[in-house]
């Protein structure tokens, strides 16, 4: 019986990928992916037949991995991280319900970006927090401006994703000073370059002394809210114990 699981892979670490996630991959028949991502898994995946794609072609590998199954195979289309966090399970599910296809899809989670870099960081998540992406690739630039003056209005603990690129070179100064206008210049802020991958970096610094030339795409942001403080290396937000 043919099937689509949409696999994430976890941060990067072959050690950081879930069983779930190693045993689906075992019992596929094709596995459909980021060529960056599908690099990261290499070694488990050899013996099975590979189809990869570069950035933006998102679209084309789901359908692809769609009309796999619908030949009878076993698909995993990849994700890193986890795939129902800017992943694939949702076009993946978008696809299968415009089409009106009868293809069983299982979303396998996985260690998100986000969930690494909590744990290098220390323990910055303990409270509610807002994720968002500051590419505009797929979402116009004036709704995350709003996402990120609400969610500094509200004191969230926020973690950026996709924070800073070629293209998008100012996005990460102008989500600073939105932030900073409801944020105390010497907030805690923690950047984690690379997690769980080659050329991993743990920075620990403040709200005014981020230093936006040493991010990329592959880096994560978190900020801390009112109660966040930096301890012995370690970013902490506290839940409310009474201690």
């Amino acid at each position: 019986m043919s099937w689509i699981k949409a696999v994430g892979i976890g941060p990067g670490s072959l050690e950081h990928m879930t069983l779930q996630a190693m045993d689906a991959l075992k019992e596929c028949d094709v596995v459909v992916g980021y060529n960056t991502y599908l690099n990261l898994i290499k070694p488990i995946i050899q013996d099975k037949k590979i189809i990869g794609s570069g950035m933006r072609h998102e679209v084309s590998r789901c359908k692809k991995a769609i009309e796999l199954a619908n030949e009878g195979k076993k698909v995993c289309v990849i994700s890193s991280g986890d795939p129902g966090i800017y992943g694939m399970a949702g076009l993946l599910l978008e696809l299968s319900a415009k089409e009106g296809l009868d293809i069983k899809i299982e979303v396998i989670p996985g260690i998100s970006a986000v969930n690494m870099a909590a744990a290098l960081l220390g323990a910055p998540l303990m409270h509610d927090f807002a994720l968002i992406s500051l590419s505009d690739h797929l979402t116009p630039w004036e709704v995350i401006e709003r996402r990120l003056d609400s969610a500094a209005q509200a004191d969230f603990v926020i973690a950026l994703y996709n924070p800073r690129s070629h293209e998008r070179e100012n996005h990460l100064d102008t989500a600073l000073e939105i932030i900073s206008k409801y944020k105390p210049k010497d907030t805690p802020v923690g950047i984690v370059k690379n997690a769980s991958r080659e050329g991993e970096k743990v920075i620990f610094t403040t709200l005014e002394s981020v230093p936006i030339e040493n991010i990329d795409m592959t880096s994560i942001v978190v900020i801390g809210n009112k109660n966040t403080f930096t301890i012995g290396g370690k970013m902490i937000t506290p839940r409310g114990y009474k201690l």
